[in-house]
């Protein structure tokens, strides 16, 4: 891989990072039982597409 695309998986890794925690922090706050569902499903797709970005590697 060349610099340019380890850069480019190394933000991709961080902005992953930043979506599934900003997701869990967000559904910690909810109420409601299906929209805190949704938010927890969120942050577990953005869990994947990290584990996913960290593979290439």
């Amino acid at each position: 891989m060349t610099t340019k695309e380890l850069l480019y998986i190394e933000d991709a890794l961080g902005h992953e990072q930043y979506f599934q925690t900003k997701c869990r922090e967000t559904a910690s706050q909810i109420q409601d039982s299906d929209l805190k569902n949704y938010v927890e499903r969120l942050a577990e797709d953005h869990r994947q597409i990290f584990q996913s970005f960290y593979g290439l590697l």
